[in-house]
């Protein structure tokens, strides 16, 4: 069971980077700068990091020993999470881009027509 376990945790680290270096090439494109970097070729930890703005800066981290989201202004950390309610927070991004694709996408359409 907890050889079960473990791969499954692996599994999931390993997705979640893919994710988060997918998440940095959508936000560069949209003109943020992000990145992410992965330590080795196994994809077993990340560090993910994006600039919404002057000064306010999210910071993702993932690995076997955790995952961590800080969320800084002008230096000071303003909030730390950690295990899923981190990932939920990153999920909240990922939504905000993605609603923010749709209505650029939804305004050319009415442009066109």
């Amino acid at each position: 069971m907890f050889l079960r376990l473990a791969q499954q945790h692996r599994q999931f680290v390993q997705d979640l980077v893919m994710n988060l270096q997918a998440l940095a090439i959508v936000l560069e494109r949209r003109g943020y700068p992000a990145s992410c970097y992965t330590c080795g070729d196994q994809m077993n930890s990340a560090s993910f990091m994006v600039s919404l703005g002057e000064n306010h800066l999210i910071r993702f981290l993932v690995s076997d020993y955790g995952i961590t989201w800080t969320e800084m202004r002008d230096d000071r950390e303003l909030m730390k999470l950690e295990g899923a309610e981190a990932v939920n927070q990153l999920q909240e991004l990922a939504n905000i881009v993605k609603q923010s694709m749709q209505s650029n996408t939804s305004a050319k359409t009415l442009a066109k027509r």
